[in-house]
């Protein structure tokens, strides 16, 4: 066989009817299997590996290793789109006759190819901001970070993080811009913790409350409504000393910190934050429930919006359905809570959430140029059978 035949026969595959059935099938397995495996990997989790993933992989037993099973929402997605886009120029004539079917299926490949850039590349954080607070960053509820704060400064922090992801290689991670080195001793995901005691081994920690406290690990967290409680064993560095080994977790509140060259940091472990070029300062918030009942039926923040960057201040009512949407991020009204003096904003930061408006003006001018010309086509058949008649 030439390599001319076997290209013709994997083009004429990759736009086959065939190949669409199976793709449409492989997915509404997915969305099955995905469905299922919510009750122990929760929504998010289940969605990572089984729509947001290339292959599914499972993990044997007890065994280090994972073996794929089923091809993940990723790649069908990606399949189901190639087959789509050459079906499209298989099937149909380069022809303005044809110019509507040809929108339609743009619009089609444009909403499927959205889907999978959002998986992708959408970011969901939080802002939690009380009555007269102003905030100018937004939090992970997923990932954490170690904050090495310099609290030199009483006008000013200035603030060093460490992502999770690097925390837990259990490694030494150098802090850029300080003369600092952290190296990571033990790194849990998720833990509890608990005073020592009379039995118990020492702790690793050598100084700071971390000396009294026992750590257990714990698997991490699957549910979407939890939270893991990371904690790590951590060891300053700078100047060629160390400054004992250290206990951080998120379930600590207490400052701890140590000095070195004339500057104080202070340590802490806490949800990732991604800091604003703009601050928010929640204004009023507003909690309406149905008569006689704690049913809530509205609740609506009004915030002040500051951009230093546009010289931009204007007050916005965040409510329900109706978020703020700005520099590219969309900020819906989420939760509340401490007597309704706090508020809590879902932000979104999807980079391609025009695309399906796009796709859906895609399809429907597609469809109505379609049999826009197969309405006018018809018309002039029949005023010629008048004629000939």
């Amino acid at each position: 066989m030439t390599d001319t035949s076997l290209l013709r026969r994997l083009w004429k595959a990759l736009g086959s009817f065939e190949l669409t059935i199976v793709s449409l099938a492989l997915l509404l397995a997915l969305v099955f299997l995905c469905t299922i495996a919510q009750v122990h990997l929760g929504t998010l989790g289940a969605v990572k590996v089984y729509m947001h993933s290339v292959l599914v992989w499972w993990q044997p037993g007890t065994s280090s290793f994972s073996i794929p099973i089923f091809p993940g929402g990723t790649l069908v997605g990606a399949v189901l789109v190639v087959n789509l886009v050459v079906s499209t120029i298989q099937r149909l004539d380069f022809t303005w006759r044809k110019s509507g079917l040809w929108i339609v299926h743009v619009g089609l490949i444009l909403l499927i190819a959205g889907k999978f850039a959002a998986g992708a590349f959408q970011i969901e954080t939080n802002m939690a901001i009380e009555v007269g607070q102003t905030v100018n960053y937004v939090e992970s509820p997923r990932h954490m970070e170690l904050a090495v704060i310099d609290t030199t400064d009483p006008a000013f922090d200035d603030v060093y993080s460490v992502p999770d992801t690097l925390l837990e290689r259990e490694g030494t991670v150098a802090i850029p811009g300080t003369p600092l080195k952290i190296r990571v001793k033990r790194f849990f995901r998720n833990a509890t913790l608990s005073r020592l005691g009379p039995g118990d081994p020492p702790s690793m920690a050598t100084t700071g409350v971390g000396t009294e406290v026992k750590v257990v690990e714990k698997p991490p967290v699957t549910q979407d409504n939890d939270i893991n409680h990371t904690t790590a064993f951590i060891e300053p560095m700078a100047g060629g000393r160390d400054f004992g080994t250290w206990l951080v977790s998120t379930d600590l509140t207490t400052p701890q910190g140590f000095t070195y060259a004339g500057h104080s940091y202070r340590m802490l472990i806490r949800p990732l934050r991604i800091y604003l070029p703009y601050a928010i300062t929640l204004k009023k918030f507003s909690h309406d429930v149905y008569p006689g009942t704690n049913i809530p039926k509205n609740f609506s923040s009004l915030i002040h919006l500051s951009n230093p960057n546009t010289h931009e201040e204007r007050d916005v009512l965040i409510y329900m359905n109706q978020p703020l949407r700005y520099d590219g991020k969309a900020f819906y009204q989420a939760s509340y809570g401490q007597g309704d003096r706090l508020s809590i904003l879902q932000v979104v930061d999807n980079p391609g959430w025009l695309i399906p408006y796009i796709s859906c003006v895609l399809v429907t001018l597609g469809l109505l140029i379609h049999f826009g010309l197969t309405l006018r086509r018809s018309m002039k058949r029949r005023q010629s059978q008048k004629k000939e008649g």
